[in-house]
């Protein structure tokens, strides 16, 4: 296929967590709110002159300082922000929104303040707590956290407008990026498609790391352009995997993928479109706020959710994608040292292929993992194992 007009200068996007499109709009006199987890409400972060930037720690070597705050069993994710923190790289920040998702991240965070990693003389870092569960009390207590812990808080310190006006509006800008992802997404269910899964990754991740408002211009071409692509005459790939776990915010992890030959079409995990694009309707008979607030408890799909329906969810979202994007195998991926997905990984990896009839490849990974041998053997092992299971299959129709 013909190479995307604006791909290498997306791909230039993240390269750095302080990028091109963050710096100009800082200019501009946007304040730059980071943050780390899809439990903070990205709309919150965008409003009046904020916008949001979603941590990465691209490039990442040695994280050995932050080891020695940290320990060795700490998730990579959590130790390389710290690292890149000690290192000056996020120097760029007005303030750092943090959430007691985990006791890894809540640990990174705290660092923040506690080594003072960054000048500015009004950044601040503030911590909200999630519940493991969704109720009406739970909703209200969410709710409050996110009035009291960052929206009063971007008021306080920086005057922004956190009106009900104004989250309506960031949540106009919010949809209009995740309807153009959804269709980017939705071309994916065809045969041969006309885009692929590394594209999709780059292309939904600096949804995630640039301004919406700098963005949106270079999506909307690339949407036009995608839909006059024409795909290559014969498909290039051997089968199609849905991906389902924790945290990627590494493309190479997909081009890895797609190198051994299966194309990645689903992609539930943090950072991914499922959960994160969805678009919030809103009504105008409740609160602004606890609409956005139910929205993303009720779409979140992180294992920290314990509760029963939670549980089910999770597993009902994987075998659902994976049958709409009409994927033959699904790839249930955890970063070592993840508490939470460690044990959603482990149970439900085997659940996805005894109760639902999913072969399973079940993988624990570092941070950067773009270059391993051992995963790419194993990759290339499991979609041999897809070929043949198709081959049987065919000859069973025969």
């Amino acid at each position: 296929m013909k190479d995307l007009k604006h791909l290498i200068y997306f791909e230039s996007l993240l390269e750095n967590a302080d990028n091109e499109l963050i710096e100009k709009k800082k200019k501009d006199g946007g304040i730059c709110l980071g943050y780390t987890c899809f439990h903070i409400p990205e709309v919150l972060l965008n409003v009046d002159n904020c916008f949001s930037t979603r941590l990465r720690a691209p490039n990442t070597g040695s994280i050995d300082i932050a080891t020695y705050y940290m320990s060795n069993y700490t998730c990579e994710f959590a130790r390389a922000l710290l690292e890149r923190a000690i290192e000056g790289g996020y120097r760029f920040l007005d303030a750092l929104i943090g959430v007691d998702a985990c006791s890894m991240m809540n640990r990174s965070m705290e660092h923040f303040e506690i080594l003072q990693v960054n000048e500015n003389p009004k950044f601040f870092v503030t911590h909200c707590d999630m519940p493991f569960k969704i109720t009406d009390y739970t909703v209200e207590g969410y709710r409050r956290q996110m009035r009291v812990r960052v929206l009063d808080r971007l008021t306080e310190v920086f005057g922004a407008d956190t009106s009900d006006a104004a989250l309506r509006k960031a949540v106009e800008e919010h949809n209009e990026v995740c309807r153009i992802i959804q269709e980017l997404s939705a071309l994916r269910k065809k045969a041969n498609p006309v885009i692929t899964g590394y594209e999709f990754h780059i292309l939904n991740l600096v949804t995630y790391v640039c301004p919406k408002s700098e963005i949106l211009p270079y999506l909307q071409e690339t949407l036009a352009e995608v839909k006059k692509r024409r795909p290559d005459r014969k498909n290039p790939y051997r089968a199609r995997v849905a991906i389902v776990g924790s945290e990627i915010d590494d493309p190479s992890l997909t081009k890895l993928i797609e190198g051994c030959g299966a194309l990645v079409v689903s992609d539930r995990y943090c950072f991914g479109s499922t959960p994160g694009r969805e678009v919030i309707e809103l009504n105008d008979d409740e609160d602004v706020l606890t609409q956005i607030c139910r929205h993303y408890m009720e779409v979140s799909e992180c294992a920290r959710y314990i509760s029963d329906e939670k549980v089910l969810q999770r597993r009902e979202t994987a075998d659902r994608l994976a049958k709409e994007f009409d994927a033959e195998g699904i790839i249930y991926e955890q970063m070592k040292y993840c508490d939470y997905w460690g044990f959603e990984r482990a149970l439900v990896s085997h659940i996805m292929h005894d109760e639902y009839g999913w072969p399973v490849l079940s993988i624990d990974r570092l941070y950067n993992n773009g270059n391993s041998g051992q995963l790419r053997t194993r990759v290339q092992a499991f979609v041999e194992s897809l070929e043949i299971k198709r081959i049987h299959k065919e000859e069973g129709k025969a």
